[in-house]
């Protein structure tokens, strides 16, 4: 329960298993009596504690219906805590000492993971850009009618725009307004405005700022898709705004009608919903269409430093593991190992009773992540092209953001050994809503690993020499 923004936790019943070896032969009781301590200062409640009375219990052991009569006493002590001060015995909980040395491990173990893989990756992709350099200027000398192999001589097709270009620029778009989001939620979180138990902030702040940055969004998608020669901008900008809008609002509705069903006091009262969808309508909507028509008159040219030719080239067979599902499984793997502590924590606090506070360490983490993200994609697609594979724009989106599948997978591992979640509400709600925030993190991560690629691919073709 939740008393002026402070939880208070306790049992509902009790299980007298005394003397019993059988299952079948357990008491089941049902406390009638809670009694409530309330600690305040002049006008302000500083703490709450609820004891059950263990003597005021009723049998629920036959499976039938009772009429219970529930009581509750109050006790009201003063005492000498600031109200400022309240909230520390919260907060000191999930900076133990031992949680700490568990969060500062996972994050120095994340730390070498990248940097092993960040040195690796470098000194590869340097020497072996490096010796390509080196092969393709010497090669220019020598006989012209060598065997053309390498990721130079499909420098005719690499900037040959993707199919489904729309969707694209539109996915590129969602995933900016994304990242923006969670950057200015950290912002939020470090300077301190979401103290623990007051989720209704957090809720607060994702709204209105994602409201406020749909403008990021329509500006992205619509001077990309301009840059990609696109000419329906204005479906294309639709697009964007139902992108990552549509499936949550569908998950939403479906949810919130079960909520309904079961009256539980997490469905959102009407009131609220209509709020939502009023700044919705007056905010994001208008934000992302001016956001659109500044990104389609922003006139930005698409930066090939190499002419595409007319013809697609073919292109070789490849191995089963150079195909988008592998490349995916392996990109997702390393970003998701290195978040992966961090994420039971953040489990244990959304969907459990822990309190998470230690906001400077999660986003080391989320930094570690974009940078592995970024790395993995490049490293990726430099293998792509060397195997003269030109179709990477899609691929380096679905391999920057397959983090978010694993993630997902995690999910089902927490439900099924970490969690004491049953019945259809707890399971429809973890699942639900998890895949929306999965699918959030598929988008923002996809961007980031597309445009780690697309800079990465200007950079090598610059600097060769092409007829």
């Amino acid at each position: 329960m939740y008393y002026d923004d402070l939880p208070i936790w306790g049992f509902l019943g009790k299980v007298d298993k005394e003397g019993k070896n059988d299952p079948s032969e357990y008491k089941y009781y049902l406390f009638k009596h809670l009694h409530f301590t309330i600690f305040y200062n002049k006008d302000r409640v500083i703490e709450i504690a609820a004891q059950s009375d263990p003597n005021n219990v009723v049998d629920l052991t036959e499976d039938k219906e009772v009429d219970v009569e529930f009581m509750y006493s109050v006790k009201w002590k003063e005492t000498e805590i600031q109200f400022e001060k309240r909230m520390e015995k919260y907060s000191q909980s999930s900076s133990l000492p031992h949680h700490l040395e568990i969060h500062w491990f996972s994050i120095i173990n994340s730390c070498v993971t990248v940097l092993l893989l960040t040195g690796f990756l470098a000194t590869i992709l340097m020497r072996v850009l490096k010796n390509d350099f080196v092969k393709y200027a010497h090669d220019e000398e020598s006989a012209e009618d060598l065997e053309e192999t390498g990721w130079k001589y499909i420098h005719g097709d690499v900037f040959r725009y993707p199919s489904y270009k729309s969707l694209l620029a539109a996915a590129v778009g969602s995933g900016t307004q994304l990242f923006t989001l969670t950057i200015f939620i950290f912002v939020l979180a470090i300077v301190g405005v979401f103290y623990p138990y007051n989720r209704g902030a957090l809720f607060t702040a994702l709204v209105v700022i994602y409201a406020l940055t749909a403008g990021i969004a329509g500006y992205t998608a619509a001077s990309f898709f301009c840059q990609l020669e696109g000419t329906n901008w204005v479906r294309n900008l639709l697009l964007t705004g139902a992108l990552f809008c549509g499936p949550l609002f569908l998950t939403f509705c479906f949810l919130n009608t079960v909520a309904i069903a079961y009256s539980a006091t997490a469905a959102l009262p009407f009131g609220t919903i209509v709020v939502i969808f009023l700044i919705w309508a007056l905010v994001t909507t208008p934000l992302l269409v001016l956001g659109g028509i500044a990104g389609k008159n922003s006139k930005a040219e698409f930066q090939a430093p190499v002419r595409t030719t007319k013809y697609p080239r073919e292109i070789p067979q490849l191995p089963w593991y150079r195909k988008t599902l592998p490349q995916m499984a392996m990109a997702g793997f390393l970003p998701f190992s290195a978040i992966y502590i961090e994420l039971y924590y953040i489990f244990a606090s959304v969907w459990g009773h822990r309190i998470y506070t230690i906001y400077s360490i999660l986003f080391i983490v989320f930094i570690i992540l974009l940078i592995v993200t970024a790395f993995i994609t490049v490293a990726l697609t430099y293998f792509q092209l060397a195997a003269e594979d030109h179709e990477w724009w899609w691929r380096s989106f679905l391999c920057g953001g397959s983090t978010g599948l694993f993630i997902y997978g995690y999910c089902l591992y927490y439900y099924y050994a970490r969690s004491d979640m049953s019945g259809f509400m707890q399971t429809s709600f973890f699942f639900g809503y998890m895949a929306c925030v999965c699918y959030g993190f598929f988008l923002m991560l996809g961007s980031i690993g597309f445009r780690a690629s697309l800079f990465f691919v200007r950079h090598i073709y610059r600097s060769i020499k092409c007829e």
